[in-house]
């Protein structure tokens, strides 16, 4: 069983920073693609970044490219979400999940298996 515990979300203020920690349970951490969503009141669960199971290879949405880095530390099973420069449009509620496929980075939600309860975000302006 699988089990994800986001951390590090919060209330800030437009154009502050915020590091999201995602905890995993289970002994095969380093074997998972994984990724953060976001969702916002009304709109789709959307995709944010990803990374492969070394993290030698990451993938963001262009509205986050150049303010967010996604990392992860294999040996403390940990992801993290790295946000610089937050924008209103930023406030979400953010969700790690590990993917079913070993080799890219989905960005369907759909391809995603397991999934944390969430952290959310919330930007004043």
């Amino acid at each position: 069983q699988v089990q994800l515990v986001e951390s590090g979300g919060g209330l800030v203020q437009a154009g502050d920073s915020l590091r999201l920690s995602c905890t995993a349970s289970g002994r095969t951490f380093s074997s998972w693609v994984m990724a953060w969503f976001r969702q916002a009141p009304g709109k789709e669960r959307e995709f944010v970044a990803g990374i492969t199971r070394s993290g030698g290879g990451v993938s963001y949405v262009d509205s986050v490219k150049g303010r967010c880095t996604i990392s992860r530390d294999n040996a403390k099973n940990t992801l993290y979400l790295q946000m610089n420069s937050l924008k209103p449009e930023d406030a979400a509620v953010y969700y790690c999940a590990v993917s079913g496929t070993n080799f890219y980075i989905p960005r369907s939600r759909y391809d995603y298996t397991y999934w944390g309860q969430g952290t959310q975000v919330t930007i004043s302006s």
